[in-house]
């Protein structure tokens, strides 16, 4: 595979943010006291009267934004994932989802991308929590081009969205010409055998994967779920049907994320094997972030024994 850009989500984020605060004067930025690490602090910097940090009050923030929301103004609401998830969950539900508040929250630092700061701050479960909120669309964009195509989209979807943002450079994967569809997957390359579905940054894994796989003689089909919520479960059939064989891979434990997603839809509609690569039910370690993925599940090899299991199984 030829070596690829390394762009970090988050940085991506926090220029596009910029960008469409010009072109759109209701979208107005809160931030819980880190607007250096979710790099809102350019959006802070361009649009003073526009930004507005809460300090550590994430649920008082989440409550405000829906306020904000109803006033017609498009609130974007930036803490880390984990926080998003777990202090400001009540807020969440109740304040913005139930009643279909027109807020997006930013919610970066997914996974284990928050490496060094432990399983507190590590977010590995927070997909299965969001997914589960009716009405609440969930994306997880691959790279960074992806975070700066579907940010306007979801400035102009009236509702409200959870937006999942990594902090650690990753590699750039499309293109300029690449279009963010909410609800659509991406097929990236097309083969026979089996079907590797990736989420999020683990892109750029699966497709050192499917090319380790083609070396071996194995033509995997290599799909991008960034909506997880509306999932396309259209184009996961039509694998399911072509492929007979599909491996889920995400930054996140297999229980509830995509894996679960894809495994109801299969099991639903067309039974198929499915592999899930992800965190296993635990808590990881702290440490160099690359290095946890390795350790919990998530390598390249990892994938390619996952995907040579699931075309063992097929019928």
């Amino acid at each position: 595979m030829s070596e690829k850009k390394l762009v970090a989500q988050r940085d991506a984020y926090g220029l596009a943010l910029v960008e469409l605060g010009k072109v759109n004067p209701n979208v107005a930025v809160l931030d819980a006291d880190v607007s250096k690490s979710t790099k809102t602090v350019h959006f802070a910097q361009e649009f003073p009267k526009r930004f507005f940090n809460f300090g550590i009050a994430e649920q008082n923030m989440m409550a405000a934004a829906a306020g904000m929301a109803k006033s017609g103004m498009i609130p974007f609401v930036n803490t880390f994932s984990f926080l998003a998830t777990y202090r400001a969950a009540d807020q969440l539900r109740s304040s913005v989802v139930y009643p279909k508040a027109n807020v997006k929250i930013a919610a970066t630092y997914g996974g284990l991308s928050d490496s060094f700061d432990g399983p507190t701050h590590q977010s590995i479960a927070d997909l299965s929590m969001v997914r589960a909120l009716p009405g609440l669309t969930v994306v997880v964009p691959a790279d960074a081009v992806e975070v700066e195509k579907a940010l306007p989209v979801l400035a102009n979807y009236n509702g409200p969205v959870w937006f999942r943002l990594s902090r650690n450079p990753s590699p750039v994967i499309y293109g300029d010409d690449y279009e963010f569809t909410i609800g659509k997957a991406s097929i990236l390359q097309e083969g026979p055998d089996l079907t590797l579905i990736s989420i999020g940054t683990m892109l750029g894994r699966v497709m050192e994967a499917a090319e380790l796989l083609r070396k071996e003689g194995l033509k995997p089909t290599v799909m991008s779920i960034s909506t997880l919520k509306p999932l396309d479960q259209e184009s996961i059939l039509a694998a399911a049907r072509k492929t007979g064989a599909l491996v889920t891979v995400e930054e996140h434990t297999i229980l509830g994320g995509l894996g679960a997603a894809v495994c109801e839809t299969v099991a639903d509609q067309y039974p198929t094997p499915v592999k899930r690569v992800g965190i296993p039910d635990t808590f990881a370690d702290t440490g160099p972030y690359e290095e946890l993925l390795d350790r919990y599940g998530l390598s390249v090899q990892d994938i390619v024994k996952a995907a040579k299991e699931a075309h063992a199984l097929k019928k």
